[in-house]
């Protein structure tokens, strides 16, 4: 590709980007589009006070800008939780470090690429892009020393900016556990594969608890398989002990006299005495039998709650498997109950149906590296030539934007597929899910996106074989600068127009139209409040992070590219962040340890591939001092493991023990008993607005019923519901992020 088929690209998207972020700018003024564009705002109910006047609301203005500039950390932070802070310094990051290289890169590398070979330069228009990258450069060039230097600043100043990222987000950490006492989750210990006792798996917990740990344990709530029969089942108990209660007094005079006055159906005679005992005997039989092998253990203390889900309970490891529990908007009750035996299978199955998926894939990627090297194929093709021979728009349409444009489009379905796979492994927890999805997103693009790319795109340029795995070197060291260009066409493409598509939110706008007009604004295809969806925007900074590494020395032409795409996204993300998604569940920075492993990662393949760059242009003393600094990357990297990791992986005994005696100064800890013993972790919620007419029954919070499962389910029309009010794992790529309906809001 020449340089006129980059600028076609770069003029399409930004064509689009400009129509769309002048959308925004309208659309997020009109009073009618609240629910999409402000759903954070609602959801902590803040008014905007008197809106703009019906001219303001026509005229685009860019003062979202500005609020998003203006947006300091600790709000962030307030707002978000600890993960969109953990986002926001992965962007923070990605522009420092770019920035650094560009400086360096584009005033010492690019000149030395571009007259580094003896030629006749045309012109800039019709100039190739190659000559733009280190492959122009000759062997054994003596200004390949300039590269080995500028491949020690970045890496000498990536290391240092980690390391300070690494120091930071640690203390946010430690802060923002000591800043949340009131997480429940630090009280309760999830508890599975329970043995059964003969009577109930509700026995088994209390003997064991009492026995072992007398002084910590507060109470215990057993979970239940999900299911519409059990539900049904619980409301009939309900109304069935409820009806004496209320009718107790007329009950007993109608069966000496009869002078009430009611309708002989209505008397309960004593020959129904034994039939409705034994309706109760029934119904505590079926909830028996729904019974799951786990439950929810609920400890004074942080500390002794901690201690237990630390603790092997028994000298089967595959029996009374403790763990800490998810947070009560956190947990995802549909995996609940999987038996702690078949993880591993379920775990296994999904390892190798991502395998297939990710060789499965390679069909569309080599699909678009055939549009990319088109000029190539007509050494083969004849048929081609006519195409390829003349050079006009349409020419540079097809070799420049529509292959990144149409990888972007299959990367669509992804996400989606990722989030289901994490969720049929069995997370107890949707935060534990997305990160799970995340983890997966981010293996598949790296691999499909940039390791793919290059190498078929090596295959199709020099129609040679890669024979066996020691050419894959090779192949790298020779396709990342001649891979460069479709880089830049494909960050135009997935980078600044999905950044002005998550700004826009076209899919949950056109969702928000159809139910105003169709259902008269009931949220039957919408839906009310959106999770950010770090399963598909983190693993896209941290894939443009690895291309802005790897082609920093070789092709320094993509960092304007890259930065311009970080510094949108700087923007827009904290934008979406402090007014459109809402938190409701978070991992207390579980990201960042992705994010730096990725980041290593990309530095150590930077060097990797620049070694064999510098073995391919003979270069003895580029390539002997390229090997010291992987080794000590590669030392660096291990000192934050053990720094740094411990403090996202583990929990701090004496932070929690001081919690835990301020708590019990100040009277708290009881407050915390009586919300935990009040149904705090609800099962089953309710979606209806007939269960509180009919049978009055009351919510699960207030903890009035002796069973914890007629506690739970009084709140619910079915099991099922459960999973149908988690749009989170229902229709996970729907609006490519997870959604979470929430209760009414009330109007701007």
């Amino acid at each position: 590709m020449n340089v006129s088929g980059l600028l076609t690209s770069a003029g399409i998207n930004i064509a689009i980007c400009t129509v769309l972020f002048l959308l925004y700018s309208v659309l997020r003024k009109q009073p009618g589009n609240v629910r999409v564009y402000f759903g954070q705002r609602l959801a902590q109910r803040k008014s905007k006070g008197d809106g703009p006047s019906l001219i303001e609301r026509l005229v685009p203005s860019a003062s979202w800008i500005i609020k998003a500039w203006q947006t300091t950390e600790e709000e962030l932070f307030a707002v978000g939780g600890l993960d969109a802070a953990v986002f926001s310094r992965v962007v923070i990051f990605s522009i420092r470090i770019l920035s650094i290289a560009a400086i360096i890169c584009i005033f010492l590398v690019l000149p030395i690429n571009y007259f580094g070979h003896s030629m006749h330069h045309t012109e800039i228009g019709l100039e190739s892009l190659k000559v733009f990258t280190i492959g122009n450069v000759g062997h054994r060039s003596r200004w390949l020393w300039v590269h080995c230097l500028a491949l020690y600043i970045i890496s000498l100043c990536a290391c240092a900016l980690l390391y300070m990222e690494n120091k930071h987000l640690t203390n946010m950490r430690l802060a923002y556990i000591s800043g949340s006492p009131q997480n429940l989750g630090r009280f309760t210990v999830l508890v599975r594969a329970i043995p059964w006792s003969g009577k109930s798996y509700s026995d088994s917990v209390t003997k064991l608890f009492t026995d072992y740990y007398a002084s910590s344990y507060l109470s215990h709530q057993i979970l239940y398989v999900p299911g519409r029969k059990l539900v049904n089942d619980a409301e009939k108990m309900y109304h069935t002990l409820n009806v004496p209660r209320m009718s107790k007094h007329c009950g007993s005079s109608m069966v000496r006299c009869g002078l009430c006055g009611v309708n002989e159906k209505s008397i309960r005679n004593p020959s129904e005495k034994s039939t409705f005992a034994e309706d109760i005997h029934d119904f505590a039989d079926d909830f028996k039998k729904k019974e799951c092998p786990a439950a929810l253990v609920f400890f004074r203390t942080r500390y002794a709650a901690l201690v237990a889900a630390q603790t092997l309970e028994h000298v089967n490891p595959m029996l009374w498997v403790t763990e800490m529990a998810p947070e009560p908007e956190d947990v995802l009750w549909a995996n609940i109950c999987v038996p702690y035996r078949l993880l591993w299978v379920r775990k296994l199955g999904i390892f190798i149906a991502s395998i297939a998926f990710l060789i499965f894939f390679l069909l569309p990627v080599s699909f678009v590296q055939g549009l990319v090297h088109l000029e190539k194929l007509e050494k083969k093709y004849s048929y081609l030539k006519k195409l390829s021979g003349k050079r006009n728009f349409i020419f540079d349409m097809v070799t420049g934007y529509l292959p990144s444009a149409m990888l972007t489009l299959f990367l669509f379905c992804v996400p989606p597929i990722m989030i289901i796979s994490s969720a049929v492994e069995g997370p107890v927890a949707r935060s534990l899910r997305k990160r799970s999805a995340c983890l997966k997103v981010l293996y598949f693009i790296i691999w499909n996106v940039f390791f793919a790319n290059i190498l078929s795109g090596s295959v199709f340029e020099r129609f040679d074989k890669i024979s066996s795995l020691k050419d894959i070197p090779a192949q790298l060291a020779n396709g990342v600068p001649s891979m460069a260009v479709f880089f830049m066409t494909y960050i135009l493409t997935s980078g600044w127009t999905s950044l002005a598509l998550e700004l826009m939110q076209p899919f949950a706008l056109l969702l928000h139209w159809l139910d105003k007009g169709l259902f008269k604004g009931k949220n039957v295809l919408s839906c009310e409040s959106q999770t950010f969806p770090y399963h598909t925007e983190l693993p896209r900074a941290l894939l443009f992070g690895l291309l802005g590494f790897t082609s920093a020395v070789t092709a320094p032409l993509m960092l304007p590219f890259l930065l311009i795409y970080f510094f949108m996204a700087y923007l827009i993300y904290r934008n979406q962040f402090i007014n459109v998604y809402v938190t409701k569940y978070d991992t207390g920075g579980l990201y960042w340890p992705i994010a730096h492993s990725a980041t290593i990662f990309s530095l150590m393949l930077m060097q990797v591939i620049l070694l064999g760059v510098f073995g391919l242009k003979k270069s003895a003393v580029a390539s002997g001092f390229t090997i010291p600094l992987i080794v000590c990357t590669f030392l660096f990297h291990l000192y934050c493991r053990q720094r740094f990791l411990p403090v996202f992986k583990r929990k701090f005994a004496q932070v929690i023990m001081e919690m835990d005696k301020q708590d019990e100064l100040s009277g708290k800890l009881e407050e915390y008993h009586d919300q935990l013993q009040s149904g705090a972790y609800c099962q089953f919620k309710t979606t209806s607005k007939t269960s509180s007419t009919s049978g009055n029954m009351e919510d699960c919070e207030n903890g009035k019923l002796d069973s914890p499962l007629v506690a739970q389910v009084k709140q619910s029309d079915s099991g099922d519901h459960d999973r149908l009010q988690d749009p989170d794992g229902s229709k996970p790529g729907l609006f490519n992020a997870p959604l979470i309906f929430t209760s009414e809001l009330p109007q701007l």
